[in-house]
């Protein structure tokens, strides 16, 4: 046998010692979390409404007697701080960091809470904005979380790779609007999933109509929706079609999140309660 060249890729002994390609290049969590289900929120555009999808998930599972957490990984975009009305800074020991709690116990991290003043910009580049999403899963310490709900920047860039690629993404929830574009938009996001093996649990389409308040006609504000032919074309279903609600939008800004009063999203509520089996 030729003297071993510790390089197993270009060797054709079948010996003992042969390494394994890896395969799995998931990160462990920090050694005090413990994280039942891990679902990402993404979409292919800003301004869907991603990270109101991902709130009012973790507040109707919160709802339901489960522990719900959100990781606000749009850094350069943070605004889950804001729709639960958290201010202030998270803290920090020895340990690990500490996510910031809200009202109704629902844990929360996001560079907002990093950051001296709250309106700051992040002026990052890619790779360190990517290694940031990776401290908050390794360094935060998420403790008897049921569902953790990964609210992703738009698009499929070094973050969302990061993300796949990093944690264990036991399924994604494509947020999208009406318009025919969003079409493409969605078949990038879930070819992006397909391309790393991660389950497309289903579609939310957000500002699907707006009710007139006064004869409660559904007006279709960008046209026709085109959802369903799209989710079709994919074989995974349509979680949700969300109105336009001006209510909504006023309790967000407020940063009552946690007092919405909506059904719209229990279809996709209970798509992640099933991953519990």
């Amino acid at each position: 046998m030729s003297e071993c060249t510790h390089n197993c890729e270009t060797c054709s002994q079948a010996c003992a010692s042969r390494q394994q390609p890896q395969t799995d290049f998931h990160e462990p969590p920090h050694q005090l979390s413990s994280i039942k289900k891990v679902i990402g929120v993404v979409s292919g555009k800003g301004g869907v409404g991603k990270s109101m999808t991902s709130a009012i998930l973790a507040v109707l599972l919160n709802r339901r007697g489960y522990k719900t957490a959100v990781l606000d990984a749009d850094i350069t975009g943070p605004s889950i701080p804001k729709l639960f009305g958290l201010h202030e800074r998270a803290r920090a020991d020895d340990l690990g960091i500490y996510p910031a709690v809200t009202r109704t116990g629902i844990d929360v991290m996001s560079v907002n809470l990093l950051l001296e003043h709250e309106t700051d910009p992040v002026v990052w580049r890619g790779p360190v904005i990517a290694g940031a999403v990776k401290q908050f899963w390794q360094e935060v310490i998420w403790k008897d979380v049921d569902f953790l709900f990964v609210d992703m920047p738009p698009g499929t860039g070094d973050v969302p790779l990061t993300v796949f690629q990093t944690l264990p993404v036991d399924g994604i929830i494509v947020v999208a609007s009406p318009q025919e574009l969003v079409s493409l938009i969605v078949e990038k996001a879930v070819k992006m999933a397909d391309m790393m093996n991660i389950p497309v649990l289903g579609v939310v389409e957000n500002m699907s109509y707006a009710v007139c308040p006064h004869c409660g006609e559904k007006l279709y504000v960008f046209g026709e929706s085109h959802v369903d032919e799209i989710a079709a074309q994919h074989a995974i279903p349509v979680l949700a079609k969300c109105p336009i609600d001006p209510e909504l939008a006023r309790q967000a800004d407020l940063g009552v999140v946690e007092s919405v009063e909506t059904t719209c999203l229990d279809g996709a509520a209970d798509k992640v309660e099933s991953l519990l089996g």
